[in-house]
């Protein structure tokens, strides 16, 4: 069992990274209109702004989680509020819309290793008689940050402007790296010296990628194609998953474990 401190560090490192990123999706929803402005960007563009986060880290978010087994969470998770901080601060600067979707992007990166580890951290540290309470814990501050997102984003915005509210979040960050690398002790990967899903993993993104991206052009001829190929892909990607050694995702977690199937249905 690890010791109190390591626990400790685990949780408020899960905490405040379970804060960042919903909290920066919320309130950047108030700042569209006035990056909007300042970038020229058009209805269109503009929608990429919070698409471009969510593509990439919904795309990497299963073949990161398998990495952080095989290799280790904690250096997953160190390495994902790392490059969430760097590219809050980079986007804060960003000279045009371009350099903007960019590091949105990048940030995506940033919040899939966020993701796929800090949850997984927590129930490796605690015992399963204290799970219930900190996930609870970490439930609450996702929703915490949804709440206070508009509010003070609206705040941010008004008073510094739109760019504050990235620069807002790299002390957080900066905050969350610190208890990682001077607080939290020791590594946890339950499948290390497995073997990684590359095929898997590849077909799992880009159909992902294919379904979000269609769904951003569904009025057109290209977008319903785009839905329909990731769809297919997806349907591909469980076939596929069922007959490989090392999976990424384990489909048979839903036919042995009736739990698990409904409270993700």
């Amino acid at each position: 069992m690890p010791p109190n401190s390591t626990r400790r560090a685990a949780l408020i490192a899960s905490l405040l990274s379970a804060f960042l990123t919903p909290f920066m999706a919320s309130a950047l929803n108030i700042a569209l209109p006035s990056i909007g402005r300042e970038m020229s960007m058009s209805a269109v563009a503009l929608s990429w702004v919070a698409t471009s986060f969510l593509l990439v880290a919904a795309a990497l978010q299963l073949p990161v989680g398998r990495l952080a087994d095989i290799y280790g969470r904690k250096r997953v998770f160190t390495y994902g509020v790392a490059i969430f901080t760097v590219a809050s601060l980079l986007t804060g600067l960003a000279p045009n819309a371009a350099s903007l979707l960019a590091c949105r992007a990048l940030q995506g990166v940033g919040g899939a290793m966020i993701f796929g580890t800090g949850v997984a951290i927590l129930t490796s540290v605690f015992p399963l008689q204290e799970r219930g309470r900190v996930l609870g814990m970490n439930v609450a501050t996702v929703y915490l940050g949804l709440s206070l997102g508009p509010f003070l984003g609206g705040l941010l915005t008004q008073q510094f402007g739109w760019r504050s509210i990235f620069f807002a979040t790299v002390p957080l960050g900066g905050i969350t790296l610190a208890f990682v690398l001077w607080q939290l002790e020791g590594e946890w990967a339950e499948a290390r010296g497995e073997g990684f899903d590359l095929v898997g993993s590849a077909i799992y993104s880009l159909s992902l990628a294919a379904v979000l991206f269609g769904f951003s052009r569904l009025a057109t001829l290209l977008g319903m194609g785009m839905v329909a190929l990731g769809a297919a892909g997806i349907i591909g990607f469980l076939a596929w998953e069922t007959r490989v050694a090392s999976p990424i995702f384990d489909i048979r977690l839903f036919r042995r474990n009736q739990a698990f199937l409904f409270s993700n249905l």
